[in-house]
């Protein structure tokens, strides 16, 4: 360890292990939320999804633990989209003690107007489950050639949830991540829906556009095929290294004012053994 506030950088996190702990603390964010009570509607899982992966473009896992910010961008997402629920019900989610559960609140409300002011105050998330069901709307009246469109949405579904773990939606519009999820449900099912783009879609009269989104569809559907969940193992050997790094006073961390406050000096970072007193296993009541 070297003297004064900085610690070894064979203590620090390279940048190929914080992008796998990011992937791992997305997958956990996705799950909580799938198994949220009352069932949490996939906009805000949306939201919450795209506000993390947002927070930590411009943050360091090194500076603030994924566990708690994946909360609380859960939180902000269920206000933003109108999503009612208390915040006793919110933590009463984590398999938590009454007294785990308030600490945990009173972390999400903490850090709640530092993840607001890191997204930079945009807020409104365009997801592309509005567009997928303008799609089957679509399909419902003015392609009669698919009897029924509903037999697409379940692997549909499961088309998104896979994008929403890839960087498609910070590629893409929300409509073409929909349409890709139908077109590519389609394909898979042995349905041929190239009439519905050139005649529905008006394709037929802009061949560059159906070039574009073709290709736009391939790249998308390679992001989804060439995902890789983390591996549990190598997750396991990467906390208690990232547990580490917040153990020490950082020049970002107690002893300085915390990245986003910079006029609030009132805020300041509660002690680290303070935020760890519940685990990633502690989070939901059943995965």
């Amino acid at each position: 360890m070297h003297s004064g506030k900085f610690p070894a950088t064979d203590v620090l996190l390279e940048p190929h292990e914080e992008f796998t702990i990011c992937k791992y603390y997305e997958k956990r964010l996705l799950e909580f939320c799938s198994a949220f009570k009352p069932v949490m509607p996939k906009s805000v899982v949306g939201t919450a999804c795209m506000y993390f992966k947002r927070f930590y473009l411009n943050n360091s896992v090194m500076e603030y633990h994924p566990r708690i910010i994946m909360l609380t961008c859960a939180y902000l997402a269920c206000k933003v989209d109108e999503f009612n629920v208390s915040s006793i019900q919110f933590v009463g989610n984590l398999r938590e003690t009454p007294s785990g559960q308030e600490k945990a609140l009173e972390q999400i409300l903490e850090y709640e107007l530092l993840l607001i002011q890191q997204l930079n105050f945009h807020l409104i998330i365009h997801n592309p489950y509005r567009p997928f069901e303008g799609f089957l709307i679509d399909l419902k009246t003015r392609y009669p050639m698919l009897e029924n469109p509903e037999v697409l949405r379940k692997m549909a579904d499961d088309f998104l949830n896979r994008v929403s773990l890839t960087d498609a939606c910070m590629l893409f519009t929300p409509s073409k991540i929909a349409l890709t999820a139908i077109l590519s449900t389609a394909s898979r099912a042995g349905i041929n829906m190239e009439s519905y783009l050139l005649e529905c879609l008006s394709m037929k009269e802009n061949q560059d556009a159906m070039a574009r989104l073709l290709e736009d569809m391939k790249c998308m559907k390679d992001l989804v095929k060439k995902y890789e969940a983390p591996k549990l193992d190598d997750v396991a050997l990467l906390k208690p290294k990232l547990e580490k790094c917040h153990k020490y006073e950082f020049a970002f961390n107690t002893h300085l004012k915390r990245k986003g406050f910079e006029e609030d000096e009132y805020i300041t970072k509660k002690p680290k053994m303070d935020e760890e007193e519940w685990s990633d296993d502690e989070m939901v009541e059943s995965l």
